[in-house]
Parts: C-alpha cells; structure tokens; sequence
C-alpha cells in the first residue's frame, strides 16, 4: 500500500500514513498494541475456534524485532492471547487488563486491586437457582475472575440477548460491573482492569513517546480515551487510534478514533507498512 494513500473511512479524509509517520520514524520510542479478536483474529462463533492469519502472526513477528513495545491487548486470558498470536516476544495484556504478561515471563502479572475477589462473578452465576445458561441460549466461558457469557449462533440470539440483559442487571446489584462486547457479556469484580488501564501500564515506560492502538468493539473506547489521555498530559508527543469497522462493531468506535479502516485487512496493511 503507498504512502501516500487514504484509508477508506478515514475521519476528516485523514492520510494514516502521515498520522502514523512519527512510528515509523522513532521505531526505538514506539509501541504498537492491538486487540486481537475482531481486530486480528476473524470472530468465529466459538472463541476456542479462533485462529490469527499467518500473515498478521508474521508482521507482529516483524514490529516485535524493530519496535519498542508491541503488545496484545485482548478479553481472553494472557496466556490464552499468547497461544492464539503465537508469539513470546509480544506483550499481552489479558482478561481486559487483569492480567499482564510480559515477554519472556511464564505466567501473567495480576492486577492487585482483585485481589481476594477473583471468585466473585463465578460465584453469582452459581447462585442462579435453578438456571440452566444454555438453555437460554447462553454460553458460559469460565475466565477466572471475568465469566462471560456468549450468545453467537445460538438458536434465538435475540432471546438469549435479551436475558443476558436480565442477568447483567441482577450482576449489577450484586456488585459485580457487566461489559459488553460484540454477541457478549462479561462479569467482573468491580474497580481494576480495564482496557484503559491495560494501556497505562504497557506505556508506563518513559523512553516510549508514540503509540498507536487499534481496536473494533466497545471495551476498545476505553484504550482510545487512555491513548489520548497520555498525548494530552505530554507523557506520548503521537497517539493515534485506529478504528476497525465491522457490521457488528459499535456506532461510536468511527467517532471515537483518529483512523478508521475496513476490517481486519485494513489494520494488517497498516501494520505491515509500519514494518517495511
């Protein structure tokens, strides 16, 4: 892909190669951090299913060599991401922040702030009485400290929405904070994590100066917010958001972000133009 060239969508008909040039230029002072599902890895109807195309796996490969920092940042847990990109040499960022892995580390960092709590959400879903998820068209994917609850492909995705919202409610006053993603919702202890607080720890290195993020759900707004958090507070001279568009993806994310490509194609030509 030239240069020179617009991605299509872009806000203002900005030029992403001229947004994303000071990268580029300081490789030593960047870092690159992506989401991985519906961002790298197509969504697939059951997580465990999900693959990264060989092409992506092999620019991270590529940035990892040449960059600061690239890291994932993903829902899964870090150990999970770690398996699904392939990588050791990335960072990841797992189970929307709780859990941070480091290259070279064998187990992931917990965030502290759930300490003690990390059995929390599971316990309410196990003190559904008589319920039975997949009957209503649930299923349950047991993250430790994060449960969620997936409804993609099942007979009555309506249905099975719509009681997803009943549960997040009865969630809500049992002190636990519901998410919602793309066919999902997640339970999780209140305060900690956060896709936020994922990026304020990968960028918490005071050689970094530039980074860019790159996202296509909702939980993804809150990386774009702490992004340009850290460029208006002077601690990161380039920060640029990268919105990938989907059917499914938010309304707000194209509103929310400095770029905006078509899919996971157009985030992959972004990063394989980073690496040339």
């Amino acid at each position: 892909m030239p240069p020179d060239s617009e991605t299509p969508g872009a806000r203002g008909g900005a030029d992403w190669a001229a947004a994303l040039a000071p990268l580029r230029e300081e490789p030593g002072r960047s870092a690159i951090l992506t989401d991985v599902d519906g961002t790298l890895a197509p969504i697939v109807e059951r997580a465990e299913d999900a693959a990264v195309p060989a092409a992506a796996r092999e620019a991270l490969a590529a940035l990892a060599e040449r960059y600061a920092l690239v890291g994932c940042i993903s829902g899964r847990r870090a150990e999970d991401a770690r398996r699904l990109v392939g990588l050791d040499s990335l960072a990841y960022a797992g189970n929307h922040g709780l859990e941070l892995l480091m290259p070279g580390d064998e187990a992931p960092q917990p965030d502290p702030s759930v300490a003690g709590r990390e059995g929390e959400a599971a316990a309410f879903l196990a003190s559904m009485e008589g319920e039975r998820l997949e009957a209503c068209g649930l299923r349950r994917e047991d993250k430790g400290p994060i449960q969620a609850l997936h409804w993609r492909g099942s007979d009555d995705e309506a249905a099975a929405e719509s009681r997803a919202h009943e549960i997040a409610n009865e969630a809500g006053r049992a002190g636990l904070e519901p998410r919602w993603g793309r066919k999902v919702l997640e339970l999780r202890p209140l305060g900690g994590g956060g896709k936020d607080g994922a990026v304020a720890s990968l960028l918490a290195d005071e050689r970094l100066d530039c980074a860019t993020y790159a996202g296509d759900d909702r939980t993804d707004l809150d990386a774009f917010g702490r992004l340009r958090e850290l460029r208006e507070e002077g601690q990161l001279s380039a920060a640029i958001c990268v919105g990938v568009l989907s059917p499914e993806g938010p309304a707000e994310l194209g509103e929310e972000c400095d770029i905006t490509v078509d899919g996971l194609d157009g985030w992959l030509q972004i990063l394989q133009w980073l690496a040339a």
